[in-house]
């Protein structure tokens, strides 16, 4: 996979430090999912340690930019779901959460596994519609990767 100039794919088993950056903005945005991602971690009650499960972040020249992961779905546990996606805005539009998708979906497809997401905006259901991801008619869910 190709990345953009500067930008640093890894994956995490602890939040990162700058976390509470991503916090913030996201908050002054009207974003919940940075607080849920830290409320979940911080409780045991999501750390993305299940089969199937990561949680990625992007660093450009030493800043965190971004973060997704994939979880075992809630709704349908033989799915995966893309979630706590969130870029920092001076990020976005560069590629970073393309890069950071990417990598956490070449790690999901060998699973198998349907894949699913809920865009909450129609921002976010552009980014994942230009991914693959086809808009469907689910509980809690907006889009879902067709099979191969």
């Amino acid at each position: 996979m190709s990345l953009p100039k500067g930008v640093d794919i890894r994956r995490v088993t602890s939040l990162p430090d700058q976390i509470d950056l991503l916090r913030a903005e996201a908050v002054a945005e009207g974003f919940e999912n940075m607080e849920s991602l830290f409320s979940q971690w911080q409780d045991g009650s999501n750390r993305f340690t299940r089969p199937g499960e990561l949680l990625a972040v992007a660093w450009v020249d030493g800043d965190l930019a971004g973060i997704g992961g994939i979880t075992e779905d809630f709704i349908d546990p033989t799915a995966l779901r893309m979630r706590r996606f969130y870029v920092r805005a001076n990020y976005r539009r560069q590629g970073v959460g393309r890069a950071i998708a990417n990598f956490v979906l070449e790690t999901a497809r060998p699973l198998d596994r349907q894949i699913v997401v809920h865009a909450a905006t129609e921002e976010a259901a552009a980014f994942w519609e230009a991914l693959g991801f086809e808009r469907i008619m689910r509980d809690k869910t907006t889009h879902g990767l067709p099979s191969r």
